[in-house]
């Protein structure tokens, strides 16, 4: 999704009035509304694939699935965000009133795209680790079938596992979840190798 942001500054109250009456979802970023435009068929692809087979899978946990239209809170950083995907664990807990913004999401998924890998791996992912609920943070490629999962360890810092091909398998022990990658990348088709190419010309 490509962002465009306003230039007055709002406080978190203004923005949030502004984005319960708004037709489209913004995000906040230290007093900046940023607009967010609509993502690509596969985006939507990837997004819905992977919230059904995790949610099949959740349907007798205490954990569940909400999908991109869940707001984040990251009160140290002052942001809110719109995840791609969140797993809650256990009672939801919910800003001003239990109205509409999420404050201890467990999960986070982010569905890459060239306009936000930047910000999705370093900038949102500096903000996700400072909510203590977060124990894992999963970064879903559109361009190829690769998903790298970092799970909190007891001392705090992340782990690092890649699944790569459609072969490969995402365990997700948190939550009791183990995905296929074919399952995640279902009517995804992804562009032939150079090398490949070249390889079945020299046969023919």
């Amino acid at each position: 999704m490509v962002a465009y942001a306003r230039e007055k500054f709002y406080t978190p109250q203004e923005y949030l009035e502004i984005e319960r009456r708004a037709e489209t979802r913004s995000e906040y970023d230290r007093g900046v509304i940023i607009s967010m435009a609509g993502a690509s068929l596969e985006h939507n692809i990837i997004s819905a694939n992977i919230s059904r087979h995790i949610g099949i899978q959740l349907e007798n946990s205490h954990c569940f699935i909400v999908s991109n239209d869940m707001r984040v809170r990251i009160p140290k950083c002052d942001k809110y965000y719109y995840p791609d995907g969140v797993v809650i664990c256990g009672e939801a807990e919910l800003e001003y009133s239990g109205f509409d913004t999420l404050l201890n999401p467990k999960l986070i998924i982010e569905i890459l795209s060239e306009s936000t890998e930047k910000i999705d791996r370093h900038e949102k992912f500096d903000c996700y680790e400072t909510l203590e609920s977060v124990s894992d943070y999963v970064l879903i490629s559109q361009s190829e079938p690769r998903i790298e999962h970092f799970s909190r360890l007891s001392d705090g810092a992340w782990r690092l596992d890649i699944a790569r091909g459609l072969e490969d398998i995402l365990n997700l022990d948190s939550i009791g979840c183990r995905l296929s990658l074919a399952d995640i990348y279902a009517r995804i088709t992804f562009p032939t190798p150079i090398v490949g190419t070249l390889d079945a010309l020299a046969n023919t």
